[in-house]
């Protein structure tokens, strides 16, 4: 056993030697980055299939999400950085330094969002209509992007020990102040070893992402209004991430508060989302009854 080895031990899963970086000619490459990397290449490949699908032009959702990623990583950092100021503000040039985590995903689709926006602006495209194409790409990316957390032994969740609980290694934790008092109460030694018990919620997020996925797919060949997709997105997912932050250790917490943050944003999103998908379901009620029964 070793200080890199992963277990979730009410399934029977071992995963020994899981690294955090590979070596290439002398330069380390985490995977976080990797892992990030290869789920935005996934989501630029169905976004273009989605445009190509509904006859939109290729060569415009190219700048869409040139700039859609370009601003959703620069938010995604920002936002982190804002509200965990207190990890950089004595050493200002490690800001510049993802290579080891440091991405908020809320950061990221508001950098994202204010990325579409910016092109749709100049290409007199209608946004909520770019909105719902290019949002299952959205989800891929964090469907694949939370698995960079798995590498990094980071945005986990307090002490579980549960069918799907997860066993890390406490010296191999990327922030021990991410370590709760509970699970010190419950350190399993392991051939010499101290494992911490844990919620994974970097794969109840992914697989509940999953499963947004695979349902809006569904509900994208019913759609009857523009935004419809987006805004079904951003309740699943804000419902979804309510549940999953409250059980997580590394809260970012709204400034001068104990209010976490993220959790904060995912009420505001699902409310939203529910007014502005009633009212448009209520405004089309007659014609939707309509269509049902012609």
């Amino acid at each position: 056993m070793s200080t890199d080895t992963l277990l979730f031990q009410h399934l029977g899963i071992k995963l020994a030697h899981v690294g955090q970086s590979i070596s290439v000619f002398g330069f380390e490459i985490a995977y976080y980055g990797m892992v990030i990397t290869f789920g935005m290449l996934l989501a630029w490949l169905f976004i273009f299939y989605d445009a190509k699908r509904k006859g939109q032009s290729s060569d415009d959702y190219m700048d869409v999400i040139i700039w859609g990623m370009i601003l959703g990583v620069l938010g995604a950092r920002i936002y982190y950085v804002v509200f965990s100021w207190s990890e950089y503000r004595d050493n200002l040039i490690n800001i510049l330094n993802i290579r080891q985590g440091g991405l908020a995903i809320y950061g990221g689709i508001i950098g994202g969002f204010i990325g579409v926006l910016l092109v749709c602006k100049k290409k007199k495209m209608r946004l909520l209509d770019v909105l719902d194409t290019v949002v299952l790409g959205v989800l891929i990316g964090q469907i694949f992007g939370r698995w960079g957390n798995f590498f990094n032994r980071e945005a986990f969740g307090g002490y579980s020990d549960g069918l799907l609980s997860m066993q890390i290694p406490m010296e191999a934790v990327r922030d021990p102040s991410d370590i709760t008092t509970e699970m010190m109460d419950h350190l399993i030694n392991i051939d010499g070893i101290y494992f911490i018990s844990v919620h994974p919620t970097f794969l109840y997020e992914s697989l509940w992402n999953l499963g947004v996925f695979l349902l809006l797919v569904y509900l994208r060949k019913k759609r009857v209004f523009v935004g419809e997709i987006w805004f079904f997105y951003l309740m699943l997912y804000g419902l979804g991430r309510f549940w999953i932050e409250s059980l997580r250790t590394d809260q970012l917490k709204l400034i001068g508060t104990n209010i976490p943050v993220s959790q904060m944003l995912s009420a505001i999103l699902v409310i939203v989302s529910v007014c502005y998908l009633g009212y448009h379901f209520f405004k089309m009620k007659d014609q939707l009854f309509v269509k049902k029964n012609s």
